[in-house]
């Protein structure tokens, strides 16, 4: 349909999906994310339609509006705004029609389109496509069912009276001469649901802006098939789209009552109305959704028909097509529907806000026992399991998902929007994750712990966070970015920018055995002042013990996280080649070029020191993997994701890593982590007045990473450092079960 839309919103997935909602209705459009442009768009084209999106523009939107609104009188405004600035819009001559809140609603979008695009154009559309009507009328098309229909309709016509045939006939061919084609239900792909899916097949998530699901017409169980045909159209398998029979009986019984008081609309001509019409109350638009239905019953099988409208219908709930709704409001799949479920939700396409169990259960309950009664008196059920249905309670809440891995989720959802934009919400995307349910439960198991056991010792309000990589893979296996993602979704795996400690050491140590050192080879740990780059100001760095030890090894040094022995090595070496050893295993933010560094001065994230020491312990450096494939609607591969490790550090510095970091196991500042009986490796690392607590390990699957803190950087609380903080979540952890 060519009708000139423009669409403004500076948010660009919210924008894109406009513009989707549009071009799925049939019509085309442009958007615009820059105000200037678009005035400039408006001048120059002069569109019947503008789309405004005032989310995340709150600074000159009421005036550019207002604007628009008093100079370009042609164009009609539809308009996104939140709920308490909408009066003010509609007292400046907005319709409160075309003023609309979140969630964007896409029936919503499309049908004021087509509302005020065939009170635009109709007159137009019309004329154009008369005359085509006319010839293939007398040329004796026989492959059109609606002009066979209507020639029907003219001869018999033509029989009572020429003039009323004559009136009755322009009357159609205006009111006809713009019926889509119903070929495009072939071609409809409408919004359908991403979904998320742990490591082992495992459905975990569901990204959408209409909840929808397809499901094969061979897995709707027959009773849910019966409950719909006994509700909305008792002879659907014997009529031929329009049941002529229904349609007098509802014309009769709406004359007596005053008012349109019983509906006589086939499921083939509520599919019609669905995809192709808008829903005024009018003889024009019955006249074609009588027509469009013939054209569909002579095209497709009773079956399909059935099948689209299941799949199409709206339940209420932002819950499209009849597999979503039976998660929605059972929690449940189609095919696991019981009879009273499937009476359920056969009551709600009429009026879903009406008859919803969740604002009116009497109605609900009323309603659904009613859809009962039908399939009973149609021989659909038999007397004792309509006794037992009709006991049977309306559902009383939604069955919202609440997600297992919930930080871990919002990570992938932030990559796939990146990737896909709009359509990870309308695509249908199956995306495979590298998510171990098992120790994604673990994960928050011990994260959740471990906070409580610190609220119990007098320091509440403590967030940690964990993840685990398979270090042979670099995929990621768990994820637990908080203790609480309903109240916090701030994802301190990921996002959280905090200085290191001393994890960060081990980073030097790599660097010296790459440059000629082993753990054997000796520095000295005493008090030496440090200039700084301008010379203006000396440093001296003590350890945590405040005592000094002499000349110790390195394994020693590192075991004991001797913060003035890694001092004394990193300015024997260089931090420049302490900064590029940390580049070359993945870390990428930011590290200040003098000796502070050296021990933990930097802020990085969990995540990026995790996959660090990923490479600590075989050498391979990947980057960080949370998915393993990506398919579409119809199980084709968009991606595979495979593994990608760069080796980084040779075998045999790998083997001195694995050492000096055994050492702090075995014989130094994680000597809790023994407790484990198996070979592990790992660091621990303390900040400034116990603001950050890390532990950070392996053992021969797993690379763990573990951090403490608050999210205000204040003290967790006196002597909690990384070994009494955050080492027994990562044993927690680590244990076997």
């Amino acid at each position: 349909m060519a009708v000139p839309i423009l669409v403004f919103s500076v948010d660009k997935t919210r924008g894109s999906l406009l513009l989707k909602i549009i071009e799925n209705g049939g019509f085309k459009a442009k958007l615009f994310d820059n105000s200037h442009e678009l005035e400039y768009a408006v001048r120059r084209r002069r569109p019947s339609i503008i789309v405004f999106d005032t989310k995340h523009y709150q600074s000159r939107e009421f005036k550019i509006i207002t604007s628009l609104h008093s100079r370009f009188h042609d164009a009609e405004i539809i308009l996104f705004a939140d709920p308490a600035e909408i009066p003010s819009f509609t007292s400046a001559g907005i319709k409160k029609d075309c003023c609309f809140s979140d969630p964007i609603n896409p029936d919503d979008v499309t049908l004021k389109i087509r509302e005020i695009h065939f009170i635009k154009n109709k007159a137009f559309l019309r004329i154009k496509t008369y005359f085509v009507f006319l010839a293939g009328l007398f040329a004796g098309t026989r492959d059109n069912p609606y002009i066979m229909f209507m020639k029907k309709i003219i001869m018999a016509a033509a029989v009572a009276s020429a003039i009323a045939a004559g009136i009755a006939g322009g009357f159609i061919f205006y009111n006809m001469s713009d019926l889509p084609k119903v070929q495009m239900l072939e071609s409809y792909v409408p919004f359908e649901s991403s979904f998320l899916y742990t490591s082992d097949g495992v459905e975990l998530a569901e990204f959408y802006l209409e909840r929808r699901k397809f499901v094969s017409f061979y897995k709707i169980p027959k009773h849910v098939k019966d409950a719909f045909i006994a509700v909305e159209d008792a002879h659907f398998y014997e009529h031929h789209g329009i049941d002529f029979f229904r349609t007098s009986a509802a014309f009769i019984n709406n004359i007596r009552a005053g008012n349109a008081v019983q509906g006589g609309s086939t499921i083939t001509q509520q599919l019609a109305k669905m995809l192709f019409l808008t829903p005024e109350k009018s003889i024009s638009r019955k006249i074609k959704e009588a027509a469009i239905s013939m054209q569909i019953e002579s095209r497709y099988k009773k079956d399909e028909i059935l099948a689209f409208y299941l799949n199409q219908a709206y339940f209420g709930a932002r819950s499209y097509g009849i597999e979503a709704a039976a998660q929605t409001y059972f929690g449940k799949k189609t095919e696991d529907l019981s009879v009273a479920e499937a009476a359920m939700l056969a009551a709600l396409p009429k009026a879903p806000s009406v008859y919803s169990p969740f604002k009116d259960p009497k109605k609900a309950f009323t309603r659904r026992n009613l859809a009962l009664k039908s399939m009973l008196d149609r021989g659909f059920i038999d007397t004792e399991v309509y006794a037992a249905s009709i006991r049977k309670p309306v559902p009383e809440y939604i069955y919202r998902r609440k997600y297992a891995a919930p930080y871990f989720v919002e990570y992938i959802r932030n990559i796939m929007e990146q990737k896909f934009g709009d359509r990870l919400y309308t695509a249908g995307f199956k995306i495979y994750t590298t998510l171990d349910l098992n120790l994604q439960r673990k994960a928050e198991r011990a994260v959740t712990n471990g906070a409580a056991a610190l609220a119990r010792a007098g320091m509440p309000g403590v967030e940690a966070a964990l993840i685990a990589v398979d270090l042979n893979t670099g995929a990621i296996r768990a994820m637990a970015g908080g203790t609480n993602y309903h109240k916090s979704q701030f994802n301190r795996a990921t996002q959280a920018m905090r200085q290191t400690g001393s994890v960060f050491k081990p980073i030097v140590y790599l660097t010296a055995f790459k440059n000629g050192y082993s753990p054997d080879d000796t520095i000295d740990d005493m008090a030496v002042s440090y200039l700084s780059k301008d010379g203006s100001e000396k440093w001296t760095p003590h350890n945590y013990t405040n005592k000094f030890y002499g000349r110790v090894t390195l394994r020693t040094a590192l075991s004991r996280s001797l913060n003035a022995a890694t001092v004394a090595l990193a300015n024997s070496i260089g931090m420049d080649k302490v900064i590029a050893t940390a580049r070359s295993i993945g870390v990428t933010s930011n590290i200040y070029p003098h000796l502070p560094s050296a021990i933990g001065v930097s802020e990085m994230t969990l995540i990026e020191l995790t996959y660090a020491y990923t490479t600590f312990a075989n050498g391979k450096r990947f980057e960080p993997m949370g998915y393993e494939k990506i398919t579409d609607r119809y199980n084709i591969h968009v991606e595979d994701n495979a593994p990608k490790g760069v080796q980084a550090i040779d075998p045999a510095n790998v083997s001195k890593m694995r050492d000096v970091l055994s050492a702090v196991v075995t014989e130094g500042t994680s000597i809790a982590a023994k407790s484990l009986n198996r070979p592990v490796f790992g660091k621990t690392g303390t900040t400034d007045s116990y603001k950050d607590a890390w532990f950070i390990g392996f053992d021969d699957n797993l690379t763990v990473g573990v951090w403490v803190g608050r999210d205000e950087n204040r003290p967790i609380g006196e002597g909690m450092s990384g070994s009494h903080a955050a080492l027994p979540i990562w044993i927690n952890f680590m244990k076997e079960e």
